[in-house]
C-alpha cells in the first residue's frame, strides 16, 4: 500500500507538478482563518437573500449545489493531505525504530501488514503494557521478547512471601 501512496504522489510530468503545488497551496488556503470567513459569509449572504427569493426551489439549489461541489473537491484534497501525512509520519517512525537499539526492527512498515497480524501485534503491545505496569521502576522499556523473557524468569525465580 505505501508503495502506491508514494507512487501517487511523486508527479512524474509538469502537470503533475503543477497539480501537486496547486492541492499544496488549496489545501493550506482551505484550511485558514479567511476561508471559514468566506464560507460563513456565503451562508450569510445566501440566508439574508432567501426573503427576496421568497425561499424558493431555486434558492435552496444554489447553496445545494455550491456546497455538494465543494464537499466533493474537498474529500480529494483532504485524502491526499491524509495519505502525505500518513506516510511521512510512517517514514519517521520507521527511522525512530530503526535508530533506537533494542527496538524491535519488525515494526517498520507494520502498516502493510494485515490486519489478523495487527491484531495479533496489538496483543502483544497489552501483554507488555501489563508487564510494565508490574514494574518498579517507570523509567525501563523493553523489547517484547526481553518483557516476556524477564516477566517469565522473575516468576520462575520468585520466593514465596512469607506467610502474614
Amino acid at each position: 500500500m505505501r508503495a502506491m501512496l508514494s507512487r501517487a504522489m511523486r508527479p512524474k510530468s509538469r502537470l503533475g507538478q503543477r497539480l501537486e503545488r496547486l492541492s499544496r497551496l488549496v489545501t493550506a488556503w482551505t484550511g485558514s482563518s479567511w476561508a471559514f470567513a468566506i464560507a460563513s459569509a456565503v451562508i450569510v449572504v445566501w440566508l439574508v437573500s432567501g426573503p427576496l427569493f421568497h425561499f424558493s426551489d431555486t434558492w435552496q439549489l444554489v447553496i445545494n449545489t455550491g456546497t455538494t461541489i465543494v464537499t466533493f473537491l474537498m474529500v480529494f484534497l483532504i485524502q491526499r493531505a491524509q495519505n502525505k501525512d500518513s506516510l511521512a509520519i510512517q517514514l519517521k517512525l520507521n527511522e525512530i525504530v530503526a535508530a533506537i537499539p533494542g527496538a524491535s526492527n519488525r515494526l517498520i512498515d507494520i502498516e502493510d501488514m494485515n490486519e489478523a497480524d495487527l491484531v495479533r501485534l496489538h496483543e502483544f503491545y497489552c501483554r507488555l503494557a501489563a508487564m510494565a505496569k508490574q514494574e518498579v521502576d517507570l523509567r525501563k522499556s523493553h523489547s517484547i521478547e526481553e518483557a516476556e523473557a524477564r516477566h517469565q524468569h522473575k516468576h520462575k525465580h520468585a520466593k514465596p512471601l512469607p506467610p502474614g
